[in-house]
């Protein structure tokens, strides 16, 4: 019998693969767990279709970080943050505060969860942080702190 992987499957082969497997094996276990799919002509098209439309999703969110990525290497955001007495930030500046200075100042929107701020922002001046925007592609942030 032959099937169609839909998972990885140890000592059977990867996703995407088609195997040829014993009877019992690829019905009862394989297909019955949801491993695998029967290898018929339909389901092999409709796998080969959602692979084409799977890529060329692919593409285009990776032209529209490539986007964004030269877009974010332009820009500076820009927050002013109460200091203390001794000319030190109150605290630090926290990622939902740079993704909304973002948003607000240059209607760009991030996740916090793709900005690389290991330890925050504790002092004022300039600070370049490390965007992760997926598949691959970092991008600068520049951030300027001033104190009010």
């Amino acid at each position: 019998m032959k099937v169609l992987l839909t998972k990885d499957v140890k000592g059977v082969g990867k996703t995407g693969e088609i195997k040829e497997v014993a009877d019992g094996y690829g019905k009862n276990f394989l297909i019955g767990k949801g491993l695998a799919l029967a290898a018929t002509n339909e389901v092999l098209k409709k796998y080969e279709s959602d692979q084409r439309k799977k890529a060329a999703n692919d593409a285009a969110e990776i032209e529209r970080l490539t986007a964004i990525k030269t877009n974010l290497a332009a820009l500076k955001v820009i927050i002013t943050k109460k200091l203390g007495d001794t000319g030190h930030l109150f605290g630090s500046v926290t990622k939902d505060e740079i993704t909304h200075a973002l948003q607000t100042q240059h209607g760009i929107e991030i996740d916090k969860k793709e900005l690389d701020a290991k330890q925050g922002i504790k002092t004022t001046g300039m600070h370049d942080l490390d965007l992760k925007l997926g598949h691959g592609i970092h991008a600068t942030l520049h951030v300027e702190i001033k104190g009010e």
